[in-house]
């Protein structure tokens, strides 16, 4: 008997290998998948409809049960899949249950309040961070509230996931590497109103608000073109700053080296900005869009030391201000609560312009529901990081109580309200002032300037809700400033105790 081999032609050994692999990519495919952010542990933002969304073979059924309530729909012909069931209130844990060829089921999940922790590196301050790290940490057991992560990713477009190793509940095992102002924000919360808190953590230290701003909304205002020049003039020098980077590891490589040998403390390496973090959008598209179809309470946020230099601090309170519209587009939530921390007291560079960012972070508080923790009295004039988040953190919280919840709770210090004309003097009127009080001796911290823009500084004596300020070397003051410098000596509080903002005025 005669055996004969079989051969194939030739097109037909190179295709198979890769018809192969599509076939295999075409089963695991139809499976039913889901975005990082929807597994277990998860929190479920509670009083609006509950999204679940991901990907199946193209037109295939997909059913979602979640508290004995089903929905159906089908993927489109992208593959593309989304399911809206109920509104509910919190509670929890619960199941959701996912079928379609497979069946995915999700455990543990709980429904209650969802808000967004973002900005730079004062946010990205871990809990081992703190002064008293060990104490928080090994106290830090409340499973109640629940902890996502979302890994640094800048991108070109808008992405559809991102990367996280998913949801934890608050252990000290988990919460360690957490945002310590997040942390203190949601234990307040979860204290006060007793229901679930869900933190998404998603910032990225020494990042510009550009960065986390969409391009559609950075490119439909006419004033913001210089952000686009200012990367453009970062992209022209990138070859030159890539061999300078190089020669400035080989120094300080060869530094650590010396002082190794020397027996001295190691060289800190220099910081430079990450140049793929800091194209406009980019933290956006990898690190914001992907969240938006899951429904949140509201952000919170700390960023604006790396809008401070004198390129950028003039553009922050138009930047700042279109970054909070385009992410409450985004989400489609409405005017939903935005909450951000005022940078603190630091001897920054002289450049710098940190008087200017805060008071555009001030000017931010004209748009609606949004709230300013004031940080000036609980910075450190040494250190760009300071180690009390607890407060900034309460402060925060405060703000939550009052502006999302609706608490009747003072949230925030003495904010700057108008200014008017007395014979060698200016009267200052204050909103959240009930209580007006110098933190200390005298009130200080004010200057003010006459028709020559020279400013001196000011004796101010607090009357009821207002402060009259006025110097005799300005007979007649025409403006007035707070706090206005790096590192002020100020310390206006209301009887809460809470500090009062930093400003200029007239605007």
């Amino acid at each position: 008997m005669i055996h004969k081999t079989l051969r194939l032609p030739s097109l037909q050994i190179l295709f198979l290998p890769i018809a192969l692999a599509f076939a295999l990519s075409v089963h695991s495919y139809a499976d039913v998948t889901l975005p990082t952010l929807v597994a277990d542990h998860m929190v479920i933002q509670r009083g609006v409809p509950v999204h679940v969304w991901g990907m199946a073979a193209a037109h295939e059924a997909v059913s979602v049960t979640f508290r004995s309530e089903t929905a159906s729909g089908t993927a489109d012909d992208l593959g593309r899949w989304s399911v809206y069931l109920s509104p509910g209130e919190a509670g929890g844990p619960f199941e959701l249950i996912v079928k379609a060829t497979n069946t995915i089921t999700l455990s543990d999940i709980l429904v209650g309040d969802v808000w967004v922790a973002s900005g730079q590196s004062n946010m990205e301050f871990p809990m081992t961070g703190l002064v008293n790290a060990q104490a928080e940490i090994a106290a830090a057991q409340y499973p109640k509230i629940r902890l996502f992560r979302v890994e640094h990713k800048p991108a070109d477009y808008p992405q559809e996931d991102v990367g996280s190793k998913g949801w934890a509940a608050c252990t000290p095992d988990t919460v360690a590497d957490s945002s310590a102002v997040a942390y203190f924000f949601a234990r307040n919360l979860q204290q006060k109103l007793g229901v679930p808190i869900g933190l998404i953590e998603t910032f990225w230290g020494g990042t510009a608000a550009e960065s986390w701003t969409s391009l559609h909304a950075l490119s439909a205002d006419a004033s913001l073109m210089p952000v686009f020049a200012a990367r453009a003039k970062t992209v022209a020098s990138e070859s030159t700053t890539v061999l300078q980077l190089k020669q400035e590891e080989v120094e300080f490589q060869q530094a650590v080296a010396q002082a190794k040998a020397d027996g001295k403390p190691l060289p800190w390496r220099q910081w430079h900005p990450d140049f793929a973090a800091w194209a406009p959008a980019a933290l956006y598209d990898g690190m914001i869009a992907p969240l938006t179809p899951f429904a949140i309470r509201g952000v919170i946020w700390y960023q604006g030391e790396s809008n401070s230099g004198p390129d950028r601090a003039p553009l922050y309170a138009r930047l700042f201000q279109t970054m909070i519209r385009d992410w409450r587009d985004a989400w489609g939530e409405g005017n939903f609560p935005f909450l951000f921390v005022q940078i603190a007291n630091w001897n920054t560079a002289a450049e710098d312009l940190w008087p200017d960012v805060r008071n555009a972070q001030r000017q931010a508080l004209a748009l609606k529901n949004t709230g300013m923790a004031v940080t000036i009295d609980i910075g450190d004039a040494v250190d760009i990081h300071p180690k009390n988040k607890q407060d900034v953190g309460l402060r925060l919280a405060l703000a939550a109580r009052a502006i999302a919840y609706g608490e009747k709770v003072e949230w925030s210090g003495p904010l700057y309200r108008q200014v008017t004309q007395e014979e060698h003097a200016l009267r200052l009127w204050f909103d959240h002032a009930g209580g007006l009080m110098a933190k200390g001796a005298e009130l200080t911290g004010f200057e003010v300037a006459g028709a020559d823009g020279k400013y001196s500084a000011a004796e101010a004596k607090i009357e009821g809700t207002s402060v009259v300020v006025s110097s005799a070397a300005v007979l007649k003051p025409v403006s007035v400033r707070y706090g206005w410098a790096a590192n002020p000596d100020c310390n206006l509080v209301n009887k809460e105790g809470l500090p009062a903002s930093p400003f200029q005025a007239p605007e």
